[in-house]
């Protein structure tokens, strides 16, 4: 009997279970709260920009080049013999002034040559001397045997005979004036200023005319080799048609090269390009010329030959252009620009009033989107390392942009931040 009530209750005891628990679940809805409605955010990247304004500025090309002399030459000896005296500063590095004896060879033997020329001279003398009398003597003579007539022969008067004797005294006073010559060449110098870059000569060697013994090169001068593009010419003048003779007009250039730990400056002119075009990167050389190099540096610090600076070469004045960074060119010849979102329609407006105040009240709703996307031509005159130069697409106070967008479209919404925000003093 007990079993029969069991299976009787036990459904309907499960059942007013089911009944009271969807009874509570029907009272804990209908007193949950609706879920509070917010704004839908719309998200823009925000990029930097920059305004730009138009300026009238001095174009700068840049570049670099390598030092070398404006003359280098090898000390040549014209007479052989041995070395007896050498300049204190004739090594390696060594300073020298021009005219200085730089190389003393043996005189000895070219002072002999001397006295034995001069005493040549002095002989020839003494036969045209001789000639001339013999043919004063043969004039008189024939005048006595035949007055008023003329010799068949020239020889009568010894005409050929004198001509002979000067011709020897020329040659003798030829050969002294050699022999004087080789005396004087046993003194090595040179017409300028220089600096020794290599010797192998010293005290007591033997010298060969012809064989050189050094190499040396001019320091009042430097010349500075410099690649450029073609196109580079057109911002400063240069001499192109070798007419270079007035230095004093070319372009200014300034000159920084490291040296001992420090960075120095030295001032030039370019006065002239290369006689040929690089066949292999087609650039143009020109030829930059720093005068005194070891004395006008910074703290006279030297210019020296090797050495491989970099240049700055001071190029034309160029009026209402717009600088921009060179990472803010897209494309090759196009910029973006941040241009005022325009409202369209007067319930937009009316929206957008709106949601003013709604950002007013809540510190946590979205930003306003201000600006939009422009996708803008310009004409690119010249680009640098840094810059790029317009001529033509843009307009005073135009905001550029200048951050990275892997997806861009004409018209996006975007916010920017330039260097003056606090989103840009942040980063």
């Amino acid at each position: 009997m007990n079993k029969m009530k069991k299976k009787i209750y036990q459904p309907i005891l499960v059942l007013l279970i089911l009944v009271l628990a969807v009874g509570i679940a029907k009272v804990m809805i209908s007193l949950k709260k609706p879920p509070e409605k917010k704004p839908q955010v719309i998200l823009a990247p925000l990029l930097h920009a920059m305004p730009v304004f138009a300026e009238t500025m001095q174009m700068t090309v840049e570049g670099s080049g390598t030092v070398r002399p404006r003359m280098e030459v090898q000390v040549v000896p014209q007479v052989s013999g041995m070395v007896m005296q050498c300049h204190p500063q004739f090594i390696n590095g060594g300073f020298f002034k021009a005219n200085e004896p730089l190389v003393v060879v043996e005189r000895a033997d070219y002072e002999l040559a001397v006295e034995s020329a001069s005493a040549a001279v002095a002989q020839a003398e003494v036969q045209v001397e001789q000639e001339k009398a013999e043919g004063d003597v043969a004039k008189k003579e024939w005048e006595k045997m035949r007055p008023g007539e003329q010799p068949d022969s020239i020889l009568v008067f010894r005409e050929p005979q004198i001509r002979n004797a000067q011709a020897q005294l020329n040659a003798a006073k030829a050969r002294l004036a050699k022999a004087k010559l080789d005396l004087e060449r046993t003194t090595i110098r040179m017409p300028f200023d220089g600096r020794v870059v290599i010797t192998n000569v010293d005290l007591g060697q033997f010298i060969t005319a012809g064989s050189p013994i050094a190499t040396v090169y001019r320091t009042d001068v430097v010349e500075i080799i410099v690649p450029l593009e073609d196109s580079e010419l057109a911002w400063f003048d240069v001499p192109l048609n070798g007419e270079g003779s007035n230095v004093d007009a070319a372009a200014l250039v300034d000159v920084y090269s490291p040296f001992a730990g420090k960075e120095h400056h030295w001032q030039g002119r370019l006065v002239r390009t290369e006689g040929q075009v690089d066949s292999r990167s087609r650039m143009v050389h020109v030829v930059i010329e720093v005068k005194d190099p070891f004395e006008t540096g910074t703290n006279g610090t030297p210019l020296i030959p090797g050495m491989f600076p970099h240049i700055e070469i001071q190029g034309k004045q160029v009026r209402d252009i717009f600088r921009v960074p060179r990472y803010a060119i897209r494309n090759g010849d196009t910029v973006w620009l941040a241009r005022e979102a325009a409202a369209e329609s007067t319930d937009e407006s009316d929206e957008f009033e709106e949601s003013e105040e709604t950002t007013a009240e809540d510190p946590n709703a979205a930003p306003t989107i201000q600006y939009q996307l422009h996708i803008q031509p310009v004409d690119i005159i010249r680009m640098d390392k840094q810059s790029a130069y317009i001529a033509d697409g843009l307009q005073e106070g135009d905001i550029v942009i200048t951050s990275p967008l892997e997806t861009v479209a004409a018209g996006m919404d975007i916010q920017v931040y330039t260097d003056n925000t606090p989103e840009s003093q942040e980063e």
